[in-house]
């Protein structure tokens, strides 16, 4: 579950996203749509703990994301329009590499890879 409340963020006196409040309840799917500058991006940093809020809370499946930051990223997945991949890894390879990074156990996730 993902709640925000009165959620802002302010760089220097320009506003990017202002008392955006939304939740949503488990199982369900979000789509965020826009224009750009609209805050779609400010917002995504914001619940995935990479960027701090100006004002409100957010929580995702009940923490914090400014004081339980690192329970939430090992809860939520998020990947950004412009991806952080390393271009000679595989897509298995990858996904291998990020889980192990969350602490994704084998028994989770069997992923087969010949990476150490």
């Amino acid at each position: 579950m993902i709640e925000v409340e009165h959620l802002s963020k302010v760089y220097g006196s320009t506003p990017a996203i202002q008392d955006v409040t939304f939740a949503v309840e488990p199982g369900e799917i979000l789509g965020f749509l826009g224009p750009n500058g609209a805050g779609k991006t400010t917002t995504m940093r914001i619940l995935t703990g990479y960027l701090p809020a100006t004002g409100g809370t957010a929580r995702v499946a009940g923490f914090d994301v400014h004081e339980d930051s690192m329970a939430v990223r090992r809860r939520i997945g998020y990947l950004p329009e412009t991806p952080p991949l390393y271009p000679d890894m595989t897509v298995e390879g990858f996904l291998y590499f990020v889980a192990r990074l969350k602490g994704v156990t084998a028994a989770i996730a069997p992923l087969k890879s010949n990476l150490p």
